[in-house]
């Protein structure tokens, strides 16, 4: 989830066209009518599919040039993820690299639409959407400038987001449900009038691109009853919001999986105490919680999803004050208490 082709369009002309012969990206998108606006907590399952450095071993960069080039293990995890939720009588929103839509099968992925899983955008290739130059927007750009075909950074992100509206549309028949941004940043979006103005404009009604500060810790150290509170305490800001122009922003809850894992080495136990008080904080409060996820790290670190079956459990046991729903279900409950 840090920020930072074989399909490109060199002409804005070209590229408006094809993405609206592909289905009405630019449209706005309509939340569904079927999740109603609820007073329980709303408990989110998300998980960004793409690659994580460093796995499934330490020492891996190469990903950071390849994050929608999903292996194997990564998608079947995310399938796994999504049949053990379902079973519990919930839902995963998945959020994809779309360059995956490249890779010769999208089976997986057209059957997780099927089965009611929501799929949004995650940009095309992971691309960060306030770099200020073609470097910095992705590692890719980086090492391969001429990708960019000339065009400033405002025009690669935007078009970099096209592309994967289009992709999933063309490849996989799915209308992309929201937006999160790669990266996830501590003021989200609040000083960037412009990018929210550009994600409406492409016809999103809701994002999720902040990701609240919290105390992190030593690598391979226990959190300390301080950390774990820093975790808790941080979920009062990750609750859902409007911007001034009328975008709805979802943020991320900590502690991230990559975060828990990749930066800081947290054991197993350790992330699970810290998502359970922070999903505990969220049912008493009737609060939001976003579980953010990458199956590429959950699947090394917890490969038998005892993560999701805990939440799951959690919000069984709090039935009649907490749900599992996707994110276009809180993007509606915020609407309606505007």
């Amino acid at each position: 989830m840090r920020p930072n082709d074989n399909r490109l369009f060199h002409t804005r002309r070209g590229f408006l066209a094809t993405a609206a012969a592909a289905g009405g990206c630019l449209a706005a998108r309509p939340l569904p009518a079927a999740e109603k606006p609820s007073e329980k907590a709303q408990i989110c399952l998300t998980l960004d599919l793409e690659m994580s450095r460093h796995y499934p071993q330490r020492g891996i960069f190469e990903w950071d040039f390849q994050k929608g080039n999903l292996d194997d293990a990564t998608k079947r995890y995310a399938v796994k993820a999504g049949e053990l939720v379902r079973d519990r009588g919930g839902i995963i929103h998945y959020f994809c690299v779309a360059r995956v839509l490249e890779q010769p099968d999208v089976a997986w992925l057209k059957q997780l639409a099927k089965t009611g899983h929501p799929i949004g955008n995650h940009t095309y290739d992971h691309v960060n959407v306030k770099a200020t130059t073609v470097p910095s927007v992705q590692f890719r750009f980086k090492r391969a400038p001429w990708l960019a075909g000339g065009r400033k950074p405002p025009q690669l992100i935007r078009d970099n987001i096209q592309l994967a509206d289009a992709a999933l549309s063309m490849r996989a028949g799915i209308q992309s449900r929201g937006f999160r941004t790669p990266g996830g940043f501590h003021s989200g979006l609040d000083e960037r009038p412009d990018l929210q103005k550009m994600l409406q404009e492409l016809g999103f009604t809701w994002i999720s691109s902040k990701y609240p500060r919290h105390l992190a810790g030593k690598p391979f150290e226990k959190p300390t009853p301080d950390i774990l509170a820093s975790v808790v305490a941080a979920q009062a800001q990750a609750q859902p919001y409007v911007y001034p122009g009328g975008l709805v922003e979802i943020p991320m809850s900590p502690v991230s999986d990559v975060h828990a894992f990749r930066s800081t080495r947290w054991k197993l136990d350790w992330f699970l105490e810290a998502i359970r008080g922070a999903v505990e904080w969220a049912i008493e409060h009737r609060a939001v919680f976003d579980f953010l996820a990458h199956p590429s790290c959950l699947g090394i670190e917890d490969p038998a999803l005892e993560t999701m079956q805990m939440i799951c459990e959690l919000v069984k046991q709090n039935a009649d004050r907490a749900e599992i729903v996707s994110l276009d279900a809180v993007a509606k409950r915020v609407l309606a208490q505007k």
